[in-house]
Parts: C-alpha cells; structure tokens; sequence
C-alpha cells in the first residue's frame, strides 16, 4: 500500500448560514439536482421554477427578465430575513454574479459559490436526459465558454465571494455534503 493516497470519500463543503450560496455552471451541469439533494426546498430560489411559473415553461426565455427581477427580490427579502438562500441559475455571466454579490453585500452576509466545471461533453449528455426542459446545445457552448473565461481569469474568488468551491467531476457533485455553520 506504499504510495496510495486512501480515497477521502465525499467532499464535504461549509456554508455559512445565513448566507447566499450561487450554484454556477451551465445547463444541464446538475445544479437543480444538487440544489434538491442538499438544501431544503423553501431554501432554493430557482430562475427556471420561476420562468415556469410565469408562462408554464421553464424554457420560456421570453419572461427571463421578469423572473430575475422577482428572483432578485425575493433573493434579497429572504437575506435581509436572515434566513439562507440558494439561487439556482446558471450564474455564469459575471454581471448576473454582481447583482446578486451586491444584494447579498447589502444584507450584511457572506456568499458562496459552488461552480460545477465539467467537460462540456457531460452537460450536453446531461442535458439530453432532462426531460421535458432541454436546451439547445449552441446554448451550454455559450454558456461554458463564459464560465471558462470566469474560471481563466483567476477564478471567482476575485469577485467577493467568501469561498469559492470548485466541483470537477460528476462524482464530486453526486457525493458532496453541505454542513451550515453559524454566521
């Protein structure tokens, strides 16, 4: 057993709590999954349950703009409650991640950004198994070359937030943990 580096087992990744935790990555890169497995529900503010309840489809890019002005309001009433708050976007656009710091900064918490970087390939694969709400694949090109610029320009950690936690590869997100700690 010389030389063998024994297997960690699952990540496991502290949030503060209160605390505004961005999930970051493209479509289809598993962020509703794991928003599902590891937050509470009434926790999870999510731009696609958003757009459907605006127009009866999570696709529905034509009402974006409504269902983030919502999103960012309830994102703040929720931070300004002192109650954790998990935005399931793809947040990968830097000016979407500033509005979002902003609110957070106003409310006197820290935020989290939990990026899931895999290899494009798996979000299209992954992408092609959601059903009913798939997007077109020029879409998570768009997507995963803007989370590549953000990732090559030294990372997020630049931009404000507390912690910055890097999820590589389909496992790391299939068995990560998340234990709140106060704040």
């Amino acid at each position: 057993m010389h030389g063998m580096v024994p297997d960690p087992g699952p990540r496991t990744i502290a949030v503060p709590d209160p605390a505004l935790v961005l999930l970051v990555g493209p479509a289809g890169a598993g962020k509703s999954t794991l928003a599902r497995r590891c937050f509470d529900a009434d926790e999870v503010v999510s731009s696609d349950n958003l757009r459907a309840r605006l127009s009866g489809s999570e696709a529905d890019q034509s009402v974006s703009g409504l269902a983030f002005r919502i999103l960012h309001d309830h994102v703040s009433r929720r931070l300004a409650e002192g109650r954790l708050t998990v935005v399931d976007a793809t947040n990968v656009e830097r000016d979407a991640r500033r509005t979002l710091l902003d609110i957070a900064a106003r409310a006197g918490v820290p935020s989290v950004a939990i990026v899931l970087d895999l290899p494009i390939d798996t979000y299209l694969e992954q992408n092609g198994r959601r059903p009913g709400r798939t997007v077109e694949p020029e879409v998570i090109e768009r997507q995963t070359a803007a989370l590549r610029s953000a990732l090559g320009r030294g990372g997020l950690e630049g931009e404000g937030f507390a912690a910055v936690h890097r999820l590589g590869h389909p496992e790391d997100i299939a068995g990560v943990r998340i234990v709140r700690e106060p704040h």
